[in-house]
C-alpha cells in the first residue's frame, strides 16, 4: 500500500520529467528558430548587399534612376547599387507607326532584362508602361510624385492664349494634341520625338513656337529653376504651367515606380521602405481605369487620381473620334474602392459604343 505522500511524490517526479520533456522541445525549437532566423539575416544581408537595376539611357531615365538609388540607400546605407543601361525599341527606332501606338515602346526590353534576372529592378516612369504587365512582374514601389503637369515652353511671352494665330505647337502626345486644339482650334500641331533636350534643340532650331513637355521631366533635370522661363543651351523660352482642368495628365504622369520579379521575396523586401504608399494607390487607380478602358498612353485620355482628406478622388477625360471637347468624369470613394471607382468613373463618361469609337480614333 503506497503512503499519500509517497504519491504525490511520484506525480510530481512524473510532472517533472514531462515539463524537462516540454523545455528540451522548446529550447530545440527555439534554438532551430534563432538558426533559421540568423541564416536567413545572413542571407539577406549578403544578397541586399548588390542590387542591379535596369534603365533606359536617356539623361531624364538616368537622374530618374539616381533618385531611386538614392531612396534605396537611404534605407539600406550597406548596399551596393549597380545600373544597368538597356536600349529599348523606343530609343531605337527612329519613327513610330502612330496606328501601333507607344504602348512598352520605352518599357518592354527592361521587363525582359528583369525577367531574365539580368536586373534586380527595372525602373519606369510609369506613364510609359501598358496598363497591364505580365504576372511574372510587378509593379511593387512607386517614389512620391512629382508635380503631374504639363509645361507650355514658347518663344513667345504671355503663354498659351498669347500664341499668335496658326502657331506651331510641338508634342508627341495625341492627348496633348486634343487638349490644345479643344482650347485652340487655329494651333498647327506637330509631331516630335526624343527626349527632353532633343525636344527642346529640335524648338530652338525650327520655326515651331512652342512645344508641350512633362513639369516633372524638367524638374528632375534641373531646368525648371523658376516658372516663368528656363535658359538651354543659350536659348531662353517663356514657361506657362498648364491648367490641371484642362490638360489632365497620362495616367502615372510624374510617377517613378519600381518593377521586380513576382517570386522576389529578397528584392521586394528591399524596395518596401522607399514606398510611398499614397502614390502607389493612385496609380494603381489610373491603371485600372486605363486597363478597362483598353487605353495606354497611345490614347486621347488623361486620368488622375489623389487622396483628400483619407478619401480617393479620381478624374478622367476621354476624347472621342471627330469631337473637339472631351467626355469628363468624377468620382470620389475609400482608399480601398479603387477598382469600383476606376469602374465607376469609366461609366459615367463612356459606353461600349464610345469605347469602340476612342479605339478607332487613336
Amino acid at each position: 500500500m503506497k503512503i499519500p505522500c509517497e504519491l504525490a511524490l511520484r506525480q510530481t517526479a512524473k510532472i517533472g520529467h514531462l515539463w524537462a520533456r516540454f523545455l528540451h522541445w522548446n529550447i530545440a525549437r527555439h534554438s532551430a528558430t534563432a538558426v533559421a532566423d540568423r541564416r536567413y539575416s545572413s542571407f539577406m544581408s549578403a544578397g541586399s548587399r548588390k542590387i542591379v537595376l535596369g534603365t533606359r539611357g536617356s539623361e531624364l531615365a538616368r537622374a530618374q534612376t539616381r533618385l531611386v538609388e538614392e531612396a534605396i540607400r537611404g534605407a539600406h546605407p550597406d548596399v551596393t547599387i549597380e545600373t544597368k543601361i538597356v536600349a529599348t525599341k523606343g530609343d531605337k527606332v527612329r519613327v513610330v507607326d502612330s496606328r501601333a501606338g507607344r504602348k512598352g515602346l520605352f518599357t518592354a526590353e527592361i521587363e525582359r532584362a528583369l525577367l531574365a534576372r539580368h536586373v534586380d529592378i527595372a525602373v519606369h516612369s510609369a506613364k510609359d508602361l501598358p496598363s497591364e504587365t505580365g504576372l511574372r512582374a510587378e509593379i511593387v514601389a512607386a517614389l512620391p510624385r512629382a508635380p503631374m503637369d504639363d509645361v507650355l515652353v514658347s518663344k513667345h511671352p504671355g503663354g498659351l492664349s498669347s500664341l499668335p494665330d496658326g502657331a506651331m505647337v510641338a508634342t508627341g502626345s495625341v492627348r496633348r494634341r486634343h487638349q490644345l486644339l479643344w482650347k485652340r482650334v487655329d494651333l498647327d500641331i506637330i509631331d516630335v520625338r526624343g527626349n527632353v533636350p532633343t525636344r527642346l534643340r529640335k524648338l530652338a532650331e525650327n520655326e515651331w513656337d512652342a512645344v508641350v513637355l512633362a513639369r516633372a521631366g524638367l524638374e528632375r533635370l534641373g531646368l525648371l529653376h523658376a516658372r516663368t522661363e528656363i535658359s538651354f543651351e543659350g536659348q531662353r523660352f517663356f514657361l506657362e504651367i498648364l491648367p490641371c482642368e484642362v490638360f489632365l495628365p497620362a495616367g502615372g504622369q510624374g510617377i517613378i515606380v519600381l518593377q521586380v520579379r513576382s517570386d522576389d521575396r529578397r528584392t521586394k523586401t528591399i524596395v518596401d521602405p522607399v514606398n510611398d504608399r499614397g502614390t502607389l494607390l493612385c496609380l494603381q487607380a489610373e491603371r485600372e481605369f486605363l486597363r478597362r478602358l483598353q487605353g495606354d498612353c497611345n490614347c486621347p485620355v488623361g486620368v488622375l487620381a489623389n487622396i483628400e482628406d483619407g478619401k480617393m478622388k479620381m478624374r478622367a477625360q476621354v476624347f472621342l473620334q471627330g469631337a473637339v471637347a472631351p467626355h469628363q468624369g468624377e468620382v470620389e470613394g475609400e482608399l480601398d474602392e479603387r477598382e469600383r471607382l476606376a469602374a465607376e468613373l469609366l461609366g459615367s463618361i463612356t459606353s461600349t459604343s464610345l469605347r469602340a469609337k476612342l479605339r478607332l480614333g487613336r
